[in-house]
């Protein structure tokens, strides 16, 4: 039986969790280690790969920078949020702003410590995905399509920094990259439709606010067709294995969630697309398996 203290414990750890959106983390970690064995490090022994160190230490500063990100965009946001978001608003606010700006120091602090154990050059890309993310969160989320941009490339830099740990420059990976940046600032853009009324309370300067809504579709729909010519890139000249079943079905989802777009006029509406979106993202983690069915076992043997 859990004493009332203990309830309260609960309830914070799950309210950090809910802050630092510990399950994106975890997707991301993922990411990054099937893009290091089937992508950029593809050639080398699995065994080599999975229990490499550096690598190990560059995913574990990647999640903890990740982390303390989602905390200081939290701490700007909560007045947004609290119009945006009401009910994870009033979950997150179980563990206060103070607590919150220590825990960020601190994971920061984490991660440029492990980060040393990799190289100088770790450290450095880190400090400079530390102090970018700051300031996106303080100064740049408030500037039309800059800030969207500017996000957009944080949330990939993570791939950024074992792409660099590889040195791995063959043109697949950069028009892998070119798809998912895409995706992910549709994705930015989508939100800020969601947004609106918690942007318009606290003078957020967003493009659909900025311009209206009809414009912002204009520059989505111009996104998601420009994410169709990477996906079909990938298909016709390189050898992807069985993931072109996977841009295949983007495609096709990409096809629909323009036609959905052009009919969306509420914000259930936007969380639909949004929705759409994400699960792109998140099934393209897991196809990356498909690119060759029988590598980890051909590896293992």
């Amino acid at each position: 039986m859990l004493t009332r203290k203990n309830k309260l414990l609960l309830l914070k750890l799950l309210s950090l969790f809910s802050v630092v959106r510990g399950y994106n983390i975890l997707m991301i970690a993922l990411a990054q280690y099937l893009a290091s064995i089937y992508i950029l490090g593809y050639d080398l022994p699995l065994r080599e790969v999975v229990f490499d160190i550096n690598l190990l230490f560059i995913v574990l500063s990647s999640a903890l920078v990740i982390a303390s990100g989602y905390i200081i965009n939290n701490f700007y946001d909560a007045e947004k949020d609290l119009i945006n978001k009401p009910k994870k608003s009033m979950l997150d606010r179980k563990v206060s702003q103070r607590f919150k700006l220590t825990t960020y120091f601190l994971l920061n602090l984490v991660a440029v410590v492990i980060a040393s154990y990799v190289s100088f050059r770790a450290v450095f890309f880190f400090s400079a995905y530390i102090f970018g993310i700051w300031f996106y969160s303080h100064k740049l989320k408030k500037v039309p399509l800059l800030g969207n941009i500017v996000s957009a490339t944080l949330a990939i830099s993570p791939f950024f920094a074992v792409f660099v740990y590889y040195k791995n420059f063959e043109s697949v990976i950069f028009v892998h990259a070119i798809f998912l940046f895409l995706l992910i600032l549709a994705r930015e853009m989508i939100k800020d439709m969601e947004n609106m009324k918690g942007d318009l309370a606290q003078n957020y300067r967003t493009i659909p606010i900025i311009y209206g809504p009809s414009i912002s579709k204009i520059f989505i729909g111009m996104l998601a067709l420009l994410t169709l010519i990477p996906a079909i890139l990938l298909i016709i000249n390189f050898d992807v294995g069985h993931m072109n079943l996977y841009f295949i079905s983007c495609i096709i989802f990409l096809i629909v969630f323009l036609g959905l777009l052009t009919k969306s006029s509420t914000k259930k509406h936007y969380v639909m697309l949004h929705n759409i979106l994400k699960f792109i993202i998140v099934a393209g983690v897991f196809s990356i398996l498909l690119i060759d069915v029988d590598l980890v076992l051909n590896r293992i043997l």
